[in-house]
């Protein structure tokens, strides 16, 4: 069994279409343009599932949908570090230099430097950051790419435990055994939850579990009283960025923690334990920011009312010859 791009080999065959159902629909000038699918579920404060859309068991790729989780076992290895440090090992950040800067603090702290990120070099995520950086002819180092906290964090954890720092990302790495455990324990699923293990964009291993473990490794995480949970709702803007749809859900909702995922993947979470997970089919980005707004409804958040101004800055338009001609908007669930 391996993983790929193009969806979650299971048993040697790709995942079955018919988990996902019509989940989001494209309009320009009031016509339907285009239809996307997806799988979203929603969890109660002990796990069960009270609403779903597709099949909530589906198979998937988190991808930076895992770095609470990854954290969490970095944190259960010993890391310690101040709030705003630890939510940026969480982070897929935006290459500000505030991010940039709280990673040069951590590896500084362990005896590290840039030269030991093993992630993939890249310039920054942020729009503005990387015309900057282009810009000014900075060329793409593992410090600005998006994953870089995650991995100071990882390479402190390794430090602080006596672990081999050059192989840090590999699968046998006590490190990487670590993180594994740790999500298969979060969810609570007996035999555990991962399926398998790829490589991420970054470098790093990457776990596929089912959809609906997501949202319950998240609840657990918030029920448990998770510092890594604590520091993302504390300082959004270092799990993310300026101007990010999940910067700003957890700016306006509190207590709300937000963790997107390449490939259309976003989990959320309340503190008392409730949480939903989404996978859009075709792994859009603009998809899955739509769809976030019904994962937060489902949960309680007065989307339409008291967050209506996040609502209207988050929307997804459709362009046509550079003004807003139609939308991206989320299908009902019921």
């Amino acid at each position: 069994m391996t993983g790929d791009g193009g969806g979650v080999p299971i048993d040697g065959t790709r995942f079955d279409s018919s988990a996902f159902a019509p989940i989001a629909v494209a309009t320009r000038n009031d016509v339907d343009e285009s239809l996307h699918h997806g799988a979203a579920v929603v969890v109660d404060a002990d796990g069960a599932v009270s609403v779903s859309v597709g099949d909530p068991e589906v198979p998937v790729y988190p991808r930076s949908s895992l770095k609470p989780f990854q954290a969490d076992a970095m944190v259960e290895a010993g890391l310690d570090l101040p709030s705003e440090l630890l939510a940026v090992v969480a982070a897929s950040h935006s290459g500000e230099q505030r991010h940039l800067d709280a990673v040069l603090e951590i590896l500084a702290r362990h005896d590290l430097s840039v030269a030991d990120l093993a992630n993939t070099p890249d310039r920054p995520a942020g729009p503005t950051m990387r015309v900057a950086a282009i810009a000014a002819g900075v060329e793409p180092s593992p410090l600005q790419q998006n994953c870089s906290g995650k991995h100071a964090g990882m390479l402190a954890t390794c430090r602080i435990n006596g672990w081999p720092i050059d192989t840090y990302l590999e699968r046998d790495h006590p490190l990487q055994q670590a993180i594994t455990a740790r999500i298969d324990a979060l969810a609570g699923r007996s035999g555990g939850s991962v399926v398998d293990v790829g490589v991420d964009g970054c470098g790093a291993p990457t776990h596929v579990m089912p959809l609906v473990d997501v949202a319950r490794s998240l609840g657990a995480m918030r029920r448990a009283g998770s510092i890594v949970t604590a520091a993302m709702s504390a300082a959004p803007s270092m799990v993310a960025g300026t101007d990010r749809d999940t910067t700003l859900w957890m700016q306006a909702v509190p207590g709300l923690v937000a963790k997107d995922g390449a490939a259309g993947v976003m989990v959320v979470g309340l503190p008392d334990g409730r949480a939903a997970a989404l996978k859009i089919a075709d792994g859009s980005d603009d998809v899955r920011r739509a769809v976030t707004p019904m994962l937060l409804r489902e949960l309680g958040v007065d989307v339409d009312g008291e967050h209506r101004n996040v609502l209207d800055a988050v929307t997804v338009r459709m362009l046509g010859h550079g003004a807003p001609v139609g939308s991206v908007q989320p299908l009902p669930w019921h």
